[in-house]
């Protein structure tokens, strides 16, 4: 199955992983050939299971944040079943904090699409347009973008936040550079104030890349409630997805 070349269209989950070559696909430990069956976990009724999946995901098929082969089919899944209900169950993420599968989901998602945005390859002094993985991963990011922007205005915070930090550096796509302006106040309101400090420095090191005025960071009591700015940021919402809750691509984003 060739990835990148779906028409805008990310391929069905269950397709995907029977469709897709593993064995061909590498990760930080060689041949991926294990990895659908742990993928396909992700959506399994034991929480145990779930953990060990994510687990995968995060090492060895992005370890220490690095892009292989296996990365890209790999995100693609992740994205297609970010809906699904059940990734609501409550994980522990790499760094120990429990929250929602899907907001650990998208916090996943907003690593790969950091690691091939332009801050990143003038960080690494690389071209990652001679990187094949990295050039594929770019390519995914219109449709990356749509299944995150589904939750910019979910009612769970923990996601609500993952979402919007999730979007930040696929927003580094030139297919979606006109969405920063539309963006701007969430990453503002929502992230720039959010009680952890990722989520905080994702808001300042987007803001800053697409020359928009940094805000000062609210934590704790003070910070802005997520609900009042999903609240008063929904002209985002029916600006970018039509009626509520249509999450569609406008035409002049779509790839």
């Amino acid at each position: 199955m060739t990835i990148t070349d779906v028409d805008g269209l990310l391929p069905d989950p269950r397709d995907l992983l029977a469709g897709t070559d593993w064995a061909s696909l590498e990760h930080a430990c060689g041949a991926a050939a294990g990895t659908p069956a742990l993928l396909a976990g992700l959506l399994a009724d034991d929480v145990g299971t779930q953990a060990r999946a994510l687990r995968h995901l995060n090492d060895p098929v992005h370890h220490q944040n690095t892009i292989y082969s296996a990365t890209v089919p790999a995100a693609v899944y992740v994205a297609k079943i970010l809906s699904d209900p059940r990734t609501d169950t409550i994980v522990a993420d790499r760094g120990g904090r429990a929250l929602p599968l899907r907001a650990a989901l998208l916090d996943w998602v907003t690593s790969v699409a950091t690691e091939v945005d332009s801050q990143a390859e003038a960080r690494m002094g690389l071209c990652l347009e001679e990187h094949l993985e990295s050039v594929q991963v770019r390519a995914l990011r219109p449709g990356l973008f749509q299944a995150v922007s589904a939750f910019l205005h979910a009612s769970d915070l923990a996601v609500q936040e993952a979402a919007v930090a999730a979007a930040v550096p696929l927003l580094d796509a030139p297919e979606l550079v006109g969405q920063r302006a539309l963006l701007t106040p969430m990453v503002r309101d929502v992230l720039a104030s959010s009680d952890h400090r990722s989520y905080r420095f994702i808001a300042g090191r987007g803001l800053k890349s697409w020359g928009k005025r940094r805000v000062r960071c609210l934590t704790g009591k003070t910070r802005t409630c997520g609900r009042a700015a999903a609240a008063a940021n929904r002209l985002f919402d029916l600006d970018f997805h039509g009626e509520e809750g249509d999450h569609l691509f406008p035409a002049d984003v779509m790839p």
